[in-house]
C-alpha cells in the first residue's frame, strides 16, 4: 500500500512540474499589460452604463471601446515611456456630450508619456492622468 502512495505522490509531482511552465506564464505585476484589457477608473455617464475599455494586443495594437465611439490605435513601450497613436474612431450617432468625452480620452492617451503598473492598475502620465483597472476576471 505505502508504494501505491508513493507512486501517486511523484506522479502528482510530474504532472505539476509538467503544469509549471504554464502557471508560471502570468505578466508579472511591473509589465507593459500587452494581450490584456483594462477598464478606466471612471464612472458611467448619466444614461449609459459604459465605462470606456481599451484591449491591447501582444505587439502594442489596441482596441478601444469608449464613451459611445469606438476605434483602435498602436502603443510604442520602452520602460516606462509611452506613445499612443490613435487610429480613425468609429462615430455611432453619439450624444455631443459623449462624443466630446471620448474625444477628449483620446487626446489625454495621446498626450501620455510615461506609464506604471501597480497590481491590477495602470496609470498613465505626462498629460492628464489616466487610470485604467486590468479586467483579471
Amino acid at each position: 500500500m505505502r508504494s501505491g502512495s508513493i507512486a501517486t505522490c511523484a506522479a502528482l509531482a510530474a504532472a505539476l512540474m509538467a503544469a509549471w511552465p504554464h502557471l508560471s506564464s502570468a505578466q508579472p505585476a511591473d509589465e507593459f499589460p500587452f494581450e490584456l484589457e483594462m477598464t478606466l477608473e471612471a464612472p458611467a455617464k448619466p444614461g449609459s452604463k459604459r465605462i470606456p475599455s481599451i484591449e491591447i494586443g501582444e505587439k502594442g495594437e489596441a482596441r478601444l471601446e469608449l464613451w459611445c465611439k469606438s476605434g483602435a490605435g498602436q502603443f510604442s513601450v520602452a520602460g516606462n515611456t509611452v506613445v499612443f497613436v490613435p487610429g480613425a474612431l468609429e462615430d455611432r450617432g453619439c450624444p455631443p456630450d459623449r462624443a466630446q468625452a471620448d474625444d477628449a480620452l483620446v487626446a489625454a492617451l495621446t498626450a501620455a508619456t510615461g506609464w506604471t503598473r501597480q497590481g491590477d492598475y495602470v496609470t498613465f502620465s505626462g498629460g492628464e492622468t489616466l487610470r485604467f483597472r486590468l479586467n483579471t476576471n
